[in-house]
């Protein structure tokens, strides 16, 4: 039995341990998650696991980053992620904070103790070199608890990673002054090396400018401004081409409505694109221009094509969100499997329609399908492989499934490009068939054609008996390859027929000249638009080993067909002229485009892999493409499957986890 002083002091406890425990459950319940939301400032320390000399630790190292490479690091500390996944909770307030391709998040759940890094992620970081930091440095950290810590880790990684290859230009000096002691002769070397080493530098410098900066671009050397020039018509080629084909996939699941935003920015970057590669055309033609004027049209390209990219670049969150992968991977997966079902079953036709054809034609005419079917297969078995990894990864717990959308991304990517292939296979008798029926049309078109200039012999002059005599050898030729070869005697009959209509035209009737310019008219689009399409196709499915001359002759070749079909009502006799421009063009894009491969191949060594062959077809793009000099290679061997969005796009990063 208590004493009443004792049941006193028993009282006294209770009432204040019952107090304090009150004291808790009301910190407990008023300490609410925070939702996602607009930053104001570069760290946020919701959940006071900070104290004032540690918060000020944390944005001294945020601010220092932003001093020496100007990328803007924002660092949160909360409670939880409000219920959202962590990468979600990261990916909305990045949106709603306005993030640009310069801001970085690092964003900690201290209480249910889950982390992710959102953002684009910086020239010169590779993804190993961001994969090191978060494992050895930023992670270890959180699991101690030592949040400050943590976000200085981050900062000062990033700008390590970012200052990582500074020295090796000082210790080549020291090596080449050693030379230079030693050995007189070793002062050629040196001098050669510095304009070598100042060269690299400068065009490390130009790919980290602003595209709008003319004044910066214009003082740069001609040397790098015309490798730089050529360096980002490939970019923006390969963004336009991966783009277009994610934006295909998302017309179909959401309708034209819902994608016009992004149909109209990849326009506008197409529109870029054809008169950036217009200006390279010229640059590349046989008429010479002055240092002044060379500087002003590659600085004039460097900027559309920047311009163009940003555009692209600026919808990616949108684009992202709207076509949230995750949300229905594994539909979409099954949707694939379907997808290689029908294709695998497709296959074996194919293939015998291209042994036919090869037996019935000689090998330069199949040449840009000869390899199709092979190329289709790898892309099948490529796609088959995501869909497997895209499985596995979605049987992952929650917040370990990101990697899903690459797979399937790369999947659709494959299941794409297989499906083009084989229609190539499958359209090409099509073609030739076309180019056989039109044929005998064309030749006699000719015939008549050189019997009523021989009439005309009078009106012209000697010009006039040159152009019968072409086409007259012309008719010769195309009439003995029409069997073996109908597509090029096809096209030999319409571009002889054009040059000799062009010498009749001057010597008749201006009313029947027209009549007669307006079916050849249409035969040469007919030409230009089969040549066109072959290159396409090439380019499309091998631009992974294509470089900026067969691109900037395939958009020539386009550029010279849309004037043709808008001068085909108007003005027939130059529109004709665009039709046969853009039909030499194609053909000249397709060999180049060709060699290019070759070489790449050659480059490659052995690649019968699929993933080789996802390279070649750009749906793994190399991060070394986009000017990451630094190196590092993700897991897949350095690439990564292509996304809507510029050149940029593939260096999009978001990661993290439990600790």
């Amino acid at each position: 039995m208590l004493l009443p002083h004792r049941r006193a002091r028993w009282s006294v406890r209770a009432t204040i341990t019952l107090l304090l425990a009150g004291i808790a459950l009301l910190g407990v319940a008023t300490a609410t998650a925070e939702p996602p939301s607009r930053l104001g400032t570069y760290v946020v320390d919701s959940v006071e696991v900070l104290d004032r000399a540690q918060f000020d630790d944390v944005r001294s190292a945020v601010d220092q980053l932003y001093a020496n490479q100007q990328v803007r690091l924002w660092i949160v500390y909360v409670q939880d992620f409000d219920g959202l996944g962590p990468e979600t909770w990261a990916a909305r307030t990045a949106t709603l904070s306005g993030f640009g391709r310069r801001d970085l998040l690092l964003a900690v759940a201290t209480q249910t103790r889950d982390y992710w890094f959102y953002g684009d992620l910086p020239s010169g970081v590779s993804d190993s070199e961001l994969d090191s930091l978060l494992t050895t440095r930023v992670e270890p950290a959180l699991r101690e608890s030592r949040w400050a810590e943590a976000g200085i880790a981050t900062a000062e990684g990033l700008d390590s990673a970012m200052h990582g290859d500074g020295g090796v230009s000082v210790r080549a000096l020291l090596i080449v002054g050693l030379v230079i002691a030693l050995v007189v002769g070793g002062l050629v070397l040196y001098s050669r090396k510095r304009s070598k080493d100042r060269s690299t530098a400068e065009l490390r410098a130009a790919r980290q400018l602003d595209p709008d900066n003319s004044v910066a671009l214009g003082a740069l050397s001609l040397e790098v401004l015309q490798v730089r020039s050529r360096e980002v018509l490939v970019e923006i080629d390969n963004a336009i081409r991966t783009s277009g084909e994610e934006l295909e996939l998302a017309t179909g699941e959401f309708g034209a409505t819902a994608v016009t935003p992004f149909s109209t920015t990849l326009a506008h970057a197409k529109t870029a694109a054809s008169k950036a590669f217009s200006i390279r055309q010229q640059l590349d033609d046989d008429i010479p221009e002055t240092s002044d004027q060379q500087r002003t049209m590659l600085v004039d390209l460097i900027g559309t094509v920047g311009r163009a990219d940003r555009e692209l670049d600026a919808q990616v969150t949108e684009f992202d969100v709207m076509r949230d992968l995750l949300i229905n991977a594994a539909d979409r997966l099954d949707a694939l499997t379907r997808d290689l079902v029908e294709l695998t079953g497709r296959t074996p036709a194919s293939e015998t329609e291209l042994t036919r054809l090869t037996t019935a034609y000689p090998a330069g005419v199949l040449a840009p399908i000869r390899d199709n079917v092979t190329m289709a297969r790898a892309r099948i078995a490529f796609a088959e492989h995501n869909i497997d990894n895209g499985r596995a990864v979605l049987a992952q717990p929650v917040g370990k499934q990101g990697g899903a959308v690459a797979a399937i991304r790369a999947a659709e990517a494959a299941v794409g490009q297989a499906r083009a292939l084989l229609d190539a296979v499958d359209n090409a008798a099509a073609n030739i068939q076309q180019a056989t029926d039109g044929l005998p049309a064309a030749l006699q078109e000719l015939r008549s054609d050189i019997a009523t200039a021989k009439t005309l012999v009078s009106y012209g002059g000697p010009e006039f008996a040159v152009a019968i005599t072409a086409a007259e050898a012309a008719l010769a030729k195309a009439t003995a390859n029409a069997t073996d070869d109908p597509l090029d005697a096809f096209h030999d009959a319409i571009a002889a027929d054009a040059e000799l209509d062009r010498a009749n035209a001057a010597a008749t009737d201006r009313k029947l000249a027209v009549e007669d310019l307006r079916r050849r008219l249409e035969r040469a689009l007919t030409d230009a638009h089969t040549r066109l399409d072959a290159a396409t196709d090439y380019i499309t499915t091998r631009r992974g080993g294509i470089d900026a001359d067969a691109r900037t002759r395939l958009s020539e070749a386009q550029r010279n067909l849309d004037a043709a079909r808008q001068l085909d009502a108007t003005d027939p006799v130059q529109a004709l002229a665009h039709a046969q421009a853009a039909a030499d063009m194609a053909g000249r894009a397709l060999q180049e485009a060709q060699a290019s491969v070759r070489a790449w191949e050659s480059r490659q060594g052995p690649s019968g892999t699929a993933q080789a062959g996802a390279v070649l077809g750009g749906i793994l793009i190399d991060g070394l493409l986009r000017g990451a000099a630094s190196g590092g290679r993700s897991g897949s061997g350095g690439y990564r499957p292509g996304s809507y969005g510029g050149s940029s796009g593939s260096r999009r990063t978001s990661r993290g986890g439990r600790f």
